[in-house]
């Protein structure tokens, strides 16, 4: 059976990279090789780094690969989902820090509560909210984020070109009704190790 699990994650993952980057992105989620502003290398050793963390916590817990979403930028990873117990998150706050080329680790995983739809709903529609607010604002290359919301607490996950972008960007998070708190972790183009020429 174990053989059987190891064999479809690996399946899974190499199907998962055949995906063309025109429409996916080496990023994994919607960002395009083009509009991207790290580096193809960097793009390249963020996406290794990823998928290398995917699988290793999904060999770990099955569970962990719906439940837990790793995002890396520039050798920072960044760990969003629920888990059930405290010693978990710090298991996985470990795992994360074992990638090799790692700079920096934020764990923003949550310990899991009963089910609330209507919460998960509300979740749901403020990241929907957030997401066409920054496609219809120009000012904003909306392809280099990623959101994530919890409890209406948006977390925003991204590279922007100048750091006015940035402000934008949180403010118009901030702009979504019910939002309770935005925890932005945008690097700005200056701050990547290797730039795109």
């Amino acid at each position: 059976m174990r053989n059987k699990f190891i064999v479809f994650c690996l399946t899974l993952l190499i199907l998962s990279s055949c995906v063309g980057t025109g429409s996916k992105g080496v990023f994994g989620t919607g960002v395009s090789v083009a509009l991207d502003p790290r580096s193809l290398g960097t793009q390249i050793d963020d996406s290794i780094m990823q998928k290398n963390l995917v699988t290793r916590l999904t060999l770990t817990d099955k569970n962990y690969f719906l439940s837990i979403n790793a995002k890396v930028l520039d050798g920072r990873i960044f760990l969003t989902g629920k888990v059930d117990n405290p010693e978990e998150k710090l298991q996985i706050t470990k795992s994360a820090w074992e990638t090799p080329g790692v700079r920096s680790v934020k764990n923003d995983i949550k310990i899991k509560e009963e089910f609330n739809f209507k919460r998960s709903a509300k979740d749901l529609l403020i990241t929907s909210q957030l997401r066409t607010a920054l496609v219809l604002n120009n000012n904003i290359k909306s392809a280099n984020y990623n959101i994530d919301t919890y409890k209406k607490k948006i977390f925003i996950y991204g590279i922007a070109i100048t750091s006015e972008e940035r402000k934008e960007v949180i403010n118009e998070a901030k702009q979504i009704l019910d939002v309770e708190d935005v925890v932005a972790s945008i690097l700005l183009v200056e701050d990547l190790r290797i730039q795109k020429n």
